[in-house]
């Protein structure tokens, strides 16, 4: 079988696409794959950002319900262990990543989402975490919705199962842009384009900074955007993009 997951270079960007139309289902093979992926994705200090995108009329509806269904205790661990595992290496990447979101978005393939910087939808999206209707609990990233969206309606979407639209969604603030369904690939270049014009170790610590500030308390976040601003002076990159904001020019953070 062709891989579950390709891998295209575009310049400083790499396009990840879950790749097993028409649904893109988590099984542990794509699952294990997305680990791999972005675990060498993160080694390669080329790569400047990454937009996760699926094949066909899905993002990914989620886990395959048949492997679900067959799970005890024991399997269940092994698989939401794995589950969480990839969907960490893509929230801890050392680059943004952006979900491009097109058709049904739900269960672990939102969480996926929700693990990602930025989301740009089709308008065609929806989005929602049924796993209850099925008898398990949304878990990892979902713990990332209460302080996104507000407790209440996460609690909603949490506990009814209830899908959200791409209007919704973006009312909501759970994704940054909602564009017709055949201007998704052109919004995604859009988004990433300054970020690609700005000094690529000045992004790599905001990325990090951003994981850090989630993670811990307000005095210790503050700490770190001490030393990572620390670190920032101790490249080429604050005198180049300066000089060249006085220069009224484009940065060359390349050199």
């Amino acid at each position: 079988m062709p891989p579950p997951l390709t891998i295209r270079r575009a310049g400083g960007t790499v396009w990840c696409t879950l790749d097993r139309p028409p649904l893109n289902l988590l099984e542990p093979t794509l699952i294990r794959t997305l680990r791999d992926s972005f675990e060498t994705l993160a080694t390669d200090h080329t790569v400047r950002l990454a937009a996760v995108v699926g094949n066909g009329r899905a993002f990914t509806a989620g886990m395959d319900v048949r492997i679900l269904r067959e799970l005890d205790a024991s399997r269940g661990r092994e698989l939401i262990t794995a589950l969480h595992d990839a969907i960490a290496a893509v929230h801890q990447a050392p680059f943004p990543v952006i979900a491009a979101v097109n058709g049904p978005c739900l269960g672990a393939g939102f969480e996926l989402a929700l693990a990602c910087d930025l989301r740009v939808a089709a308008a065609s999206a929806t989005f929602g975490l049924p796993e209850v209707r099925v008898g398990v609990p949304s878990v990892i990233q979902a713990a990332l919705l209460p302080p996104m969206i507000g407790p209440g309606r996460a609690a909603e979407m949490l506990l009814t199962g209830a899908p959200v639209t791409a209007a919704q969604a973006l009312q909501w603030g759970l994704v940054n842009r909602v564009v017709p369904d055949e201007g998704l690939t052109a919004a995604v270049e859009e988004l990433a384009a300054p970020i690609l014009a700005s000094g690529p170790e000045a992004i790599r610590l905001q990325k990090e900074l951003i994981i850090r500030w989630r993670e811990t308390d307000l005095p210790t976040a503050v700490r770190y955007g001490i030393n990572a601003f620390t670190a920032a002076c101790a490249t080429g990159e604050p005198r180049e993009g300066m000089t060249a904001y006085l220069e009224k020019r484009r940065a060359n953070f390349g050199g």
